[in-house]
């Protein structure tokens, strides 16, 4: 099994190009069951969760074309086209692997009226159960049979009828879900308290592109007007927001200066405040963002929360700069109750980290020391990579099939910055 071999304490000074959000393409890809039509998603990441959910859908019959052989800075182009789909199962072998195969169940329901799709799997960070799923496909006019480790999703004859329901707690999964078995619903859906991501607006306006009629977009209050059927589009992938708050951390632990090449920072606010709160600077600049400092770092009290919130999939990468911080900073996880597997990971680099409940306290230390760590989740094994950098000596980061579901290119990417990284094969 390959590992991260980083030597530590090298400056961090250029130019960083920013992928293809996983999350938003996660949610886009599913949008090709709702249409017979060519689907072609452009600045799609190469990444470990892209690759499974291709799988994914070919599994149910689903032509896909790569364009290009090679990862730009315009990612990749895939086209897919459900013309027909041979299989409306997904089964637990490629489901296991990825949570995000839940969200073929909207789509496929709203095109095939059923689907039959394995309990999903992905990372171990805690209780993410599937229930607001159902309930919503349930206030759809869908059926919900529960059996040996699947879940059936079934409409009445015509259709889903389309309907309304709130969100008991903001979940991001069941809004994409919904949202997609409600376009082609017979009459209007409402949904309130729905997720206003990034990423939910992203799959809105592919939508929209497709034909769909959506109101509220961008608000915690949506109105779907069904429509009879969708037909195909081109469509540009947003950059990943959580890639660039990641490496705008990569580079402010090493008192670098690095241009997000593609960032936006309109769609990660919570995390700029966050960061020049530590005393990072960041700015906008034509085409990105360039974050600049001295290493100096203070302290920083936040919890995570739903967007516009200080997203959960930032804590690993923060906790990881605030070690380095002159002074103790206290963060809680409020989306999770098991984020916080990468501390002990962190401590033996030197980190001084306590948990209690959902709350970290972290001590900042004047230095942190390269060790071999195991990286416990996707964003985790980034924030040993990160206090990797900033570690005086060599670190090792194993299991790194964690990292590739979420990082495209990572090491080269960092390289290119002036990290001393390399990949290499495990004995």
């Amino acid at each position: 099994m390959d590992k991260i071999i980083i030597e530590g304490g090298k400056r961090l000074s250029g130019t960083i190009p920013v992928s293809g959000a996983k999350n938003a393409a996660l949610t886009l890809l599913p949008c090709a069951l709702l249409t017979d039509e060519p689907l072609t998603l452009r600045n799609l990441p190469r990444l470990a969760d892209i690759d499974g959910f291709q799988h994914l859908m070919n599994q149910f019959g689903i032509s896909t074309m790569i364009a290009g052989s090679r990862p730009e800075d315009f990612g990749r182009v895939m086209t897919l086209q459900a013309t027909r789909i041979t299989s409306s199962v997904a089964p637990y072998d490629l489901v296991r692997k990825m949570r995000a195969s839940i969200l073929v169940l909207g789509p496929m329901l709203a095109r095939m009226g059923e689907a039959t799709v394995s309990l999903p799997g992905g990372c171990a960070i805690g209780n993410r159960p599937i229930d607001l799923h159902l309930k919503a496909l349930e206030a759809l006019g869908a059926q919900i049979e529960l059996a040996a480790g699947y879940v059936r999703a079934i409409a009445p004859d015509g259709g889903l009828p389309g309907g309304r329901y709130s969100f008991p707690v903001v979940s991001v999964g069941a809004t994409e879900n919904a949202l997609m078995a409600a376009v082609t619903a017979r009459g209007k859906s409402t949904l309130h308290n729905a997720a206003r991501e990034p990423e939910i607006v992203d799959l809105c306006k592919l939508l929209v592109a497709m034909g769909a009629e959506i109101e509220g977009i961008g608000t915690s209050d949506l109105v779907i007007h069904g429509v009879p059927r969708l037909h195909g589009a081109t469509y540009m992938v947003m950059p990943d927001r959580i890639e660039a708050g990641s490496y705008a951390c990569a580079a402010a632990i090493t008192g670098g200066e690095v241009t997000l090449k593609g960032a936006r920072i309109e769609e990660m606010e919570a995390t700029v405040q966050a960061l020049r709160d530590a005393g990072v600077a960041i700015e906008p600049v034509a085409g990105g963002l360039k974050v600049a400092s001295d290493g100096k770092l203070r302290p920083v009290t936040l919890s995570t929360a739903p967007y516009p919130g200080f997203a959960t999939d930032m804590q690993a990468q923060l906790m990881a700069l605030v070690c380095r911080a002159e002074g103790s900073s206290v963060l809680t996880e409020t989306i999770f109750e098991n984020r916080y597997m990468h501390v002990p990971e962190l401590n033996r680099m030197g980190a001084r980290i306590e948990t209690k409940g959902r709350t970290a306290i972290v001590h900042g230390v004047e230095k942190l020391t390269g060790a071999e760590v195991m990286a416990t989740d996707l964003r985790a094994s980034m924030s040993l990579v990160i206090a990797g950098l900033a570690a005086e000596g060599e670190t090792q980061v194993h299991r790194l099939y964690h990292l590739d579901r979420g990082y495209e290119r990572l090491e080269e990417k960092l390289a290119l910055v002036g990290a001393q990284i390399e990949r290499v094969g495990s004995d």
